[in-house]
């Protein structure tokens, strides 16, 4: 009962219980893509942001990266506490950035990316992966909405202007589709959302929105890009 309790109270540790590897579509594969087209290798200084249980920091370390980690609750080896809008690290630090689904959870996406600039050296790369929202986003009770990234501004070209903004080249943007209609099947397969929303007391709204969070993925109105940009 405890550790239910604490599911309910905290969104992503139930996501954390329900898929298998990194909470985000594509999982690991995912991953390995980003990490090539950054060119991440042998010696490699690595920067992932918000690593949560440290899937893309194992990686790279694979790859014989020098690799570091950010995040708000650090674990694991050469992980670091610390605030995405202002990294604890020194100018020219990193020759790649990674932020896989985490940057929308950012209190300033414009903050976030120029500090990104800052710790990265000329020629350096950032290579995230987001979810994007065209339109009016599905109404999803908080923290859900938090958690799903349908609380702020998801366009596209919105993204892209930050990331340009912020001094940085779009070298390319890729769109997933496929990878969250699969994210979405196995959360649904194993989440009952309707004992679930009972459960937190907002069944009426919760389903609602999860239905037509689902309408909005299915049609690609609410979908997941992946973006690779460098320093001048």
């Amino acid at each position: 009962m405890n550790s239910l309790n604490a599911m309910l109270q905290d969104p992503w540790r139930l996501l954390d219980a329900v898929v298998d590897g990194p909470l985000h579509p594509g999982g690991r594969d995912a991953t390995e893509q980003l990490l090539d087209r950054a060119g991440v290798g042998e010696s490699t200084r690595f920067l992932d942001v918000g690593c949560g249980a440290g899937d893309a920091l194992n990686a790279a370390r694979e790859r014989g990266a020098n690799a570091v980690g950010l995040d708000r609750d650090p674990t694991g080896d050469r992980v670091v506490r610390g605030d995405m809008v202002a990294l604890p690290f020194a100018d020219d630090s990193f020759d790649a950035v990674l932020g896989e689904c985490v940057l929308c959870l950012s209190s300033s996406l414009a903050d976030t990316l120029a500090d990104i600039e800052r710790v990265l050296k000329p020629g350096g790369r950032l290579a995230f992966s987001d979810v994007t929202v065209e339109g009016d986003a599905p109404v999803i009770p908080a923290p859900f909405d938090e958690v799903l990234c349908l609380d702020g501004p998801r366009e596209q070209d919105y993204i892209r202007d930050r990331v340009e903004g912020a001094g940085f080249e779009v070298e390319e943007i890729r769109t997933h589709h496929q990878d969250v209609l699969e994210m979405r099947d196995r959360i649904r397969e194993s989440v009952d959302i309707e004992r679930y929303a009972s459960l937190v007391g907002s069944d009426n709204e919760l389903q609602a929105g999860m239905q037509e969070l689902e309408a909005a993925v299915e049609s690609g109105r609410v979908g997941y890009i992946s973006v690779v940009a460098s320093v001048p």
